[in-house]
């Protein structure tokens, strides 16, 4: 896939830079060149001459480097390349992107380039959760930007949550999608996943049994078509798709906040099983027995409707939404209600009930419907059921 193919690497001031190393080395094994412009920052975290030996390639640095200017100019090396990526990608870059900045090489040759982007941002969860940075973010995708992790887990700052830069083969993975000239390149699809958990007390929480795996498998089917897939994941068991932006959740309030800062797409698959209800006023502290023999006193309150939502928004709807309903009994006809009153264009109907073996298998029997007819496709994996669902999604979106 990456045999022959240009790349330009900008490598922000981060602690995570020292990954471009190990990036550079993994995408020269795979056939591609890489040219390395460093900022002034980065220099702090790696050397030039570390970054030039793994690249074979001179490294970049200076704006004013006449000797440069008259060579290749800044202009010609933002477009020689085939893909721009920016790893790590910093909260100060990103806001120099989205505002235009242009006071240093890496911003000039991100504002002069003619070629897609690709991002691994890389921050303090502190920065990355920051509104202003989720602005950036946006505004970043919504101009075509395509954008790898960040990922969850401890900080060089002793911090724990999202920001850690994207491992090089998960960044590898998602050039490799850039590349994918599939008939859904260019467009943004959005795929929702896993279970939700609502909390009864700080150990507790009501869930079902998705394991996620018809929701990944629906993902990497739309990544491999070319689309850029945003992912939003329950706490499911099934790992996401490498290459796929990864959001995760843990509640249906948060994925709902999560859809909806995810927007605008072209299109949305609503495969997660988010549960229906939460408790109302979740308790502080564990619960315990009393002696009693009497059962605590739960109230309840509804979830959002997260399909629904989406499904009859008034502006920025995306053109394509398709829903899935879990079913126990009376199949196509609860689906077919639960379509019309949701209001999306598909639903996959499935049978849930125990001794199908559907939740939490590898296998799924599923019922596309549609305002027109109802196509009941045979058993088969869900693997399978994903590449013939991101063929019907690409077919509707051409």
């Amino acid at each position: 896939m990456l045999q022959g193919k240009r790349i330009l690497l900008i490598i922000g001031g981060g602690i995570a830079a020292f990954k471009a190393l190990d990036l550079m080395r993994r995408l020269r094994e795979r056939g591609a060149s890489v040219t390395p412009v460093l900022t002034k920052a980065s220099e702090e975290f790696v050397t030039p001459l570390s970054v030039s030996a793994l690249a074979a390639q001179k490294v970049y640095r200076d704006l004013f480097d006449l000797t440069d200017e008259a060579e290749m100019g800044h202009i010609e090396l933002s477009r020689a390349a085939d893909l721009v990526v920016v790893a790590p990608a910093t909260a100060d870059l990103m806001a120099k992107m989205v505002h235009g900045h242009a006071n240093d090489l890496a911003s000039t040759l991100l504002m002069a380039t003619d070629k897609r982007v690709l991002i691994a941002p890389s921050m303090n969860v502190r920065m990355w959760e920051h509104p202003a940075t989720q602005r950036n973010l946006k505004t970043l995708t919504g101009d075509g930007v395509l954008c790898v992790g960040p990922n969850e887990g401890d900080m060089a700052c002793g911090e724990y949550g999202f920001g850690r830069m994207a491992e090089p083969l998960e960044i590898v993975a998602a050039i490799d999608a850039a590349f994918v000239d599939g008939p859904l390149a260019g467009k943004h699809i959005l795929v929702t996943s896993g279970p939700t958990h609502e909390p009864i007390d700080p150990v507790r929480y009501i869930a079902n049994r998705s394991s996620g795996a018809q929701g990944s498998a629906i993902a990497r089917a739309l990544l491999t078509l070319g689309a850029q897939v945003t992912f939003v994941t329950g706490p499911a068991d099934v790992a996401p798709p490498v290459g796929v932006k990864v959001v995760k959740v843990q509640t249906a309030r948060e994925m709902l906040s999560a859809v909806e800062t995810a927007l605008p797409a072209d299109g949305a698959v609503f495969a997660a099983a988010v549960a229906d209800w939460r408790v109302a006023t979740e308790a502080t502290s564990k619960m315990k027995k009393d002696g009693s023999g009497s059962l605590p006193s739960l109230t309840f309150a509804e979830n959002p409707d997260i399909l629904a939502t989406v499904s009859q928004m008034a502006k920025g709807r995306p053109e394509l939404v398709v829903g899935f309903a879990a079913e126990t009994d009376d199949v196509i006809a609860n689906a077919t209600a639960k379509r019309a009153r949701k209001g999306c264009d598909w639903i996959v109907a499935n049978d849930v009930s125990p001794e199908t073996g559907i939740m939490g298998g590898s296998e799924n029997d599923v019922t596309v419907i549609t305002a027109n007819d109802a196509q009941n496709w045979p058993r088969m994996t869900k693997d399978q059921v994903a590449q013939k669902l991101a063929q019907a999604i690409s077919d509707a979106l051409a």
